[in-house]
């Protein structure tokens, strides 16, 4: 028989449903004997029973809870400050945890792609709600992946309060990942941390002199560059220091003639939209148009765009329904004279 969840190191006593979307599966350890976690000496006497209650890892599209029948010990070695002890399950539980290993393994991992809040609306929709907050905390307890040791070794100082306390990041350049952070940024931390590892090629670093004298007392041997980040802002300081000197005598050097032909074009920052380009190309307000055309300032716009026909005479269809010229004596209801096809091309605003 496959059964649909499997529990390391206990067999399952029963599986009940108490809601549809909840599955409550009672437990018990297959283990006769525990070992005490303070002399380590196995026992099988058996003092008491208590009942815990993890989450566990979805089944069948339900989130699962457990019921797991945990017994306590006797611990039998009369020098044990310990008198009894709760059987460990260290592949499926951590003491006083409320979610198994492989649910914690699991919620960490979507926390690590998604973050917090959005980790657990995702988590939500997986059958393994959480909160954001737990979420973050389980990232936190993961263990950091093993690095390999770096050849090409980027050193700077990073602000752990700005303006008051800076420590040292060391980076790894090829795989671009942090290798560690110091909690000072001097040049006796910096050596004793290079002395530790293994042989580094190369250590980029700003022009600071501390930064050079740690690494040359804890990796002699290695090449000392300046990265390219500090090389241009050190540039770039030095040329607005230059330009601030001598701006008075760049004041005073005459204008340079260019023809209009060689002045640049200026790119807008935005497109246009057809009102603003048709009131630019002809230069005229709201108010000149609506003077042009006999029409209030409001309906000069709709004239910009050209949603209403150019010709000041030409007849026109209203908002209001009405057909007719800018005099209002002329218009008519639509429906007394208009035939398809016999005013040519009106259009409508």
């Amino acid at each position: 028989m496959h059964e649909p969840i499997l529990i390391p190191d206990c067999r399952i006593a029963e599986v009940t449903r108490a809601d549809p979307g909840r599955l409550h599966v009672a437990v018990q350890p297959t283990a006769v004997e525990a070992s005490c976690p303070v002399c380590h000496t196995l026992s099988q006497a058996v003092h008491s029973w208590y009942r815990r209650h993890p989450a566990d890892l979805p089944s069948l599209g339900s989130d699962v809870h457990l019921e797991l029948s945990v017994r306590r010990f006797y611990c039998r070695n009369t020098l044990c400050r310990r008198r009894t002890f709760a059987e460990p399950l260290p592949t499926l539980v951590a003491p006083r945890a409320r979610r198994t290993r492989r649910l914690a393994g699991a919620q960490a991992t979507v926390g690590v792609a998604c973050g917090g809040e959005a980790g657990a609306r995702r988590l939500k929709h997986l059958a393994m709600p959480t909160s954001g907050d737990t979420v973050l905390r389980l990232v936190r307890a993961m263990p950091l992946p093993e690095s390999p040791m770096p050849r090409v070794l980027g050193v700077d100082d990073w602000a752990r309060r700005k303006g008051h306390t800076y420590g040292t990041i060391l980076v790894d350049l090829e795989t671009r990942r942090v290798a560690d952070l110091l909690p000072q940024r001097t040049a006796e931390s910096l050596a004793a941390w290079l002395k530790d590892r293994g042989p580094i090629e190369v250590i980029t670093r700003d022009r600071s002199s501390e930064y050079a004298r740690g690494a040359a007392m804890g990796a002699p041997k290695a090449v000392q560059v300046t990265d390219r980040w500090h090389l241009l802002q050190n540039l770039r300081e030095m040329i607005e220091r230059w330009l601030t000197g001598i701006h008075g005598r760049l004041r005073r050097l005459p204008p340079v003639e260019t023809s209009e032909a060689a002045t640049p074009r200026r790119i807008p920052a935005r497109r246009r939209t057809s009102s603003e380009a048709a009131r630019s190309s002809t230069r005229r307000s709201n108010s000149a148009l609506a003077r042009a055309r006999r029409c209030s300032r409001s309906a000069a716009p709709w004239l910009c765009r050209g949603i209403w026909c150019d010709a000041p005479l030409m007849p026109r269809v209203f908002p209001n329904g009405l057909l007719g010229c800018p005099d209002p004596a002329f218009s008519i209801p639509i429906p007394v004279i208009w035939k398809p096809g016999s005013l040519g091309d009106v259009r409508t605003p």
